[in-house]
C-alpha cells in the first residue's frame, strides 16, 4: 500500500514537544469542552439554489444539532486557526479555524496538520513513490519535499473549515 511505504521511512510521532519554535508547544493543546445544552438549528425544508433563485418558504421543518454535525469524536478533536494564505485553493484562508481529528489516519490527498522540525503547518498530503511532499494549495508557496530523515509528524487530519463570509 503507498500510503503505508512512503510514510514509513519517516520518524512519525504522536507527540511533539518543541518549543524552541517559539510556537505553542502541540502538548499545550486541549480540547475546549462544550458548555450547556447543545445548540439545535432550524433547517429549511428545501436546497438553496446557487443559481436562479426559488420561491421562498414561509415555515421550517426540522432542526439539527450542530455539535452532532461538527464533532463526530469529541475527545479526538481540535481547533486550529489558520495564519497564512498558502491553502487559498483549498478553500481556507486566514483566520479561518480547521477543525481537526487526531484520530484520522491520514491518506494521499488529505489536508492535515504536520510538524516538520518543530514547526506547524497546514498543507495537504501528498505520498509519491519517492517519498512524502506537504502541497501548498497556493502557487505562491512551494511545496515541501520532506527528506527521509526529517522529523515529520502528522499531528491530525483537517476535516472541515469554518470560513466566516464577514
Amino acid at each position: 500500500m503507498l500510503d503505508t511505504l512512503a510514510l514509513s521511512n519517516y520518524p512519525l510521532r504522536s507527540n511533539v514537544c518543541s518549543t524552541h519554535t517559539g510556537l505553542v508547544s502541540i502538548c499545550d493543546l486541549r480540547a475546549v469542552p462544550v458548555r450547556g445544552p447543545s445548540l439545535e438549528v432550524p433547517v429549511l425544508p428545501t436546497s438553496v439554489q446557487a443559481g436562479f433563485p426559488s420561491p421562498a418558504l414561509d415555515f421550517v421543518h426540522e432542526s439539527i444539532n450542530l455539535q452532532d454535525h461538527l464533532v463526530y469524536d469529541p475527545p479526538a478533536t481540535f481547533i486550529a486557526r489558520v495564519s497564512g494564505d498558502s491553502m487559498l485553493e483549498a478553500g481556507i484562508s486566514d483566520g479561518d479555524q480547521l477543525l481537526i481529528h487526531k484520530g484520522t489516519r491520514p491518506r494521499d490527498g488529505d489536508v492535515v496538520i504536520a510538524v516538520l522540525d518543530g514547526q506547524f503547518t497546514v498543507k495537504r498530503l501528498r505520498l509519491t513513490g519517492t517519498g512524502v511532499v506537504l502541497a501548498a494549495a497556493n502557487p505562491d508557496y512551494p511545496d515541501i519535499d520532506v527528506p527521509e530523515l526529517s522529523e515529520l509528524s502528522i499531528w491530525g487530519v483537517a476535516y472541515m473549515c469554518l470560513h466566516s463570509l464577514r
